[in-house]
């Protein structure tokens, strides 16, 4: 999966490393610890960010970038997310970590690392897109490199294999305004260009300590 994030997600060597800016876009608004987010919000460890059927999230910090998926729920954390359900993707060169349930996924180096974990019907898929994670799940240990797939059944054991050409995350419906999907979820994912195009603001948290 390839996320597209402007230079500023990279960059940004002034924002806080324990925040993010979070943006919503879609019919209905996006939730940030129960409340209606209205367009934009520093968020920080332990805020938790909820997107209806037809919206979705994406979350800007220092090194990473995260898409968050409809109908999904997230809790933010220091350098890592906590999935509680539905599908997330996260683009990092600072090692952002994951979690669903007993699985932890997490960058195997500082090298830029795209990758997909999603939590529906029962069971916890990891799709690497670019890069090396390792997955570690209730009864074992995965390394996974570009195109692999682990799948966690409720048990806590994890398979791996190939990923097929083919959608990850349950097809959802177009989406209005500035928020640009390009392409279907296909191959380790499909292109995902996540733009807020008429936001005037940087794409960096203002917040400073």
């Amino acid at each position: 999966m390839l996320i597209a994030f402007t230079p500023a997600l990279l960059l940004a060597a002034d924002a806080d490393p324990g925040g993010a800016m979070l943006y919503g876009r879609g019919k209905e608004p996006v939730l940030l610890n129960g409340k209606p987010l209205p367009r934009s919000s520093a968020v920080f460890p332990g805020d938790l960010i909820q997107t209806p059927s037809e919206s979705v999230a994406t979350l800007d910090a220092l090194g990473s970038g995260i898409v968050v998926y409809p109908d999904s729920e997230l809790k933010f954390e220091q350098n890592s997310v906590s999935l509680q359900h539905g599908s997330v993707s996260i683009g990092t060169s600072k090692r952002m970590v994951a979690t669903a349930r007993q699985v932890t996924v997490t960058p195997a180096s500082d090298a830029w690392t795209e990758f997909e974990v999603a939590d529906i019907n029962g069971s916890i898929r990891v799709v690497d897109s670019n890069g090396s994670v390792e997955v570690n799940c209730r009864k074992g240990n995965l390394s996974l490199s570009e195109g692999d797939e682990a799948i966690s059944d409720a048990a806590g054991n994890c398979t791996k294999k190939k990923h097929k050409d083919g959608p990850v995350f349950p097809v959802i419906s177009p989406l209005s305004g500035p928020v640009v999907v390009v392409g279907a979820l296909g191959t380790f994912g499909g292109i995902i260009c996540m733009l807020l195009c008429d936001n005037p603001q940087s794409f960096m948290s203002p917040w400073k300590p």
